[in-house]
């Protein structure tokens, strides 16, 4: 049997399709893989450009805050200013305005008094009337007289002129009041200036009294 001799001729191969697309795909971007994604290098760098935008968007809204904030704080601080400097000037404004229906009492008191020296009760009356008006502000304003007359001597409420010697009185008992004082609040405005009683020298121990 005669075998059939192989034809010398190399019989050419088929091209495979996927050297073919190979070949053909164009190369793949540093930072890309061959499917055309982000490689983990490239979406790492996009997450910190995005992380560095926010925080400078965050930084201009914060120095905007930081301007406004710095420019209501300086009207405030003028503000405060003008508002102190008017308090100084015209602070008393209130006060003098209800003590100045009470001069006005006052002057036609003696205004009354010069047409009638005669009438001394009307001038009388006048001046009381004027001077229970002046209470009236001075409590609207919460100024209170202190009580001194019969109590015990209290240097915090009390200012000593001298002693009177009393045997009716018990020793450091306020028996004189030259001065009203008073309170605003709880505050002392000023002290009452009072005399103060003191033992007679008969009543004093260790005085003998045939001396």
């Amino acid at each position: 049997m005669v075998k059939k001799k192989k034809d010398d001729t190399t019989e050419e191969q088929p091209i495979i399709p996927e050297i073919v697309d190979q070949a053909e795909s164009p190369a793949a971007q540093p930072g890309e893989t061959a499917e055309g994604a982000a490689t983990p290098d490239q979406q790492a760098l996009d997450k910190l450009e995005s992380a560095l935008q926010a925080s400078q968007d965050e930084a201009r809204r914060n120095y905007d805050l930081y301007l406004r904030a710095t420019a209501d704080l300086e009207n405030y601080r003028k503000r405060a200013q003008r508002e102190k400097e008017d308090l100084s000037r015209y602070g008393h404004e209130k006060v003098l305005r209800e003590i100045l229906p009470i001069a006005d009492n006052l002057e036609r008191a003696i205004e009354h008094a010069k047409k009638d020296e005669t009438d001394s009760q009307g001038l009388l009356q006048g001046v009381e009337m004027t001077l229970g008006q002046f209470s009236q502000v001075l409590d609207k304003f919460s100024v209170r007289p202190v009580t001194a007359l019969g109590e015990p001597f209290d240097p915090s409420r009390h200012e000593a002129m001298g002693q009177i010697e009393s045997d009716a009185q018990p020793p450091n008992t306020v028996v004189q009041e030259l001065q009203k004082g008073y309170f605003l609040n709880d505050r002392l405005l000023r002290p009452a200036l009072v005399m103060v009683a003191k033992a007679p020298p008969a009543a004093q121990p260790g005085i003998d009294e045939t001396s």
